[in-house]
């Protein structure tokens, strides 16, 4: 029996892929999927907030130190402008928010009511938050001074120099950012997912499509099973996934230098996992449908609005609750939440409750196309 297994699938791989097009479908879409993750992701790293500075307390020590302190901080450039120069900067995002100081600020800092000094921004909280929260601080620190000196010049500035100058020094080590890295190496597993899926369904298609060709029937003349052709189908999916998941890596990782944060042996193990959930899922939608057409709407009305539910699109955490319960019995889920815990430190062991779920999924589906394949008695489908 394995003899004409391994050879319906030898000539079933040979038909397949004599067509270019089929090599662009199932092995080019995934990579498309990875580029479109890089385009999504790519730009979303730090960039340097550009700030427009309108310093009308000319002369203030407190006001320089205040325009000091916002030059100090991390991925801020400054410009000083005049108030009609940031409007006009604002307007054309040159700048990205100004931060104004009015005549009397460094007064009422010393009077310990920090008033005088406003930010101003045509792109809302976004950019202002940042740069807002530490200035905060900052002010509220000098005039807690103030209050503390009670008008006491030389006090205060004993305090404000020790403030300025403190005894004990701050170091800092920049390390990169692998959360970027991560979240695109997580959307292009969801794209490989849905593709896996598609391509699943598309080569079960065969059987129907053999069917409907009388390619079948011949076959049934010869000593060959029913069985047989359809497990040889479920190997020529097999085959075509793991080729699929091993050029997807490939360029993950090579290619794009995307290091999703888990050793690909791991991340390998997985989506094999997933590949014969997969085929259990083609093989239900083919048990289900009488033809070609039937599959493919199936296909559609499965396979994309569930990979949507379980997160291969955007993350599961910004979905609301009843929509992550739903997605709950999505075996796309399971998958991509294995591959979030391995992504956070997680060891391959500890999600074995998550590997059980896939395999479940894999072996229920399996039996409702065996199922639906033994109950049917119509000589146009599967004995």
């Amino acid at each position: 029996m394995w003899s004409e297994i391994w050879f319906l699938a030898a000539k079933t791989l040979i038909t397949t892929f004599r067509k270019r097009s089929a090599l662009l479908i199932y092995f080019g879409l995934p990579i498309v999927g990875i580029l479109a993750s890089i385009i999504l992701y790519g730009q979303q790293g730090q960039k340097e907030l550009r700030v427009g500075v309108v310093n009308e307390d000319q002369g203030q020590q407190i006001a320089a130190d205040t325009i000091g302190f916002v030059q100090r901080l991390d991925h801020v450039q400054i410009v000083n402008v005049t108030s009609s120069e940031l409007k006009e900067k604002l307007a054309a995002s040159i700048l990205d928010s100004g931060l104004i100081i009015d005549s009397g600020y460094s007064e009422s800092v010393l009077s310990g009511n920090p008033d005088h000094i406003a930010i101003e921004s045509v792109k809302g909280v976004e950019v202002t938050a940042y740069m807002k929260s530490m200035l905060r601080g900052y002010i509220d620190n000098v005039a807690a001074m103030a209050k503390i000196a009670g008008g006491d010049q030389a006090k205060f500035r004993q305090l404000y120099d020790a403030y300025q100058s403190p005894d004990f020094k701050l170091t800092s080590q920049s390390v990169n950012d692998a959360s970027t890295t991560k979240e695109m190496s997580y959307s292009s597993i969801g794209f490989l997912v849905m593709f896996m899926m598609n391509s699943a369904v598309g080569l079960s298609e065969l059987i129907l499509k053999n069917r409907e060709n009388r390619t079948y029937y011949r076959i049934l003349s010869s000593p060959i099973s029913a069985r047989t052709y359809v497990l040889a189908n479920i190997m020529v999916n097999l085959i075509v996934m793991f080729a699929q998941i091993i050029v997807a890596l490939f360029f993950m990782r090579v290619v794009f230098q995307m290091d999703p944060g888990i050793p690909m042996g791991e991340m390998l193990f997985i989506l094999t996992l997933f590949a014969l959930v997969s085929v259990s899922v083609s093989l239900v939608i083919v048990a289900f449908s009488k033809n070609t057409a039937m599959a493919g709407a199936l296909q559609n009305l499965i396979i994309v609005p569930t990979c949507l539910l379980a997160g291969c699109f955007f993350p599961r955490s910004i979905m609301p609750e009843m929509l992550r319960r739903v997605s709950d019995f999505m075996p796309q889920s399971w998958a991509l939440q294995s591959i979030g815990k391995l992504q956070s430190g997680e060891a391959l062991g500890n999600i074995w409750f998550h590997l059980t779920i896939l395999f479940a999924f894999a072996v229920v589906f399996f039996l409702i196309a065996t199922y639906k394949f033994g109950r049917n008695n119509d000589t146009r489908n599967f004995v």
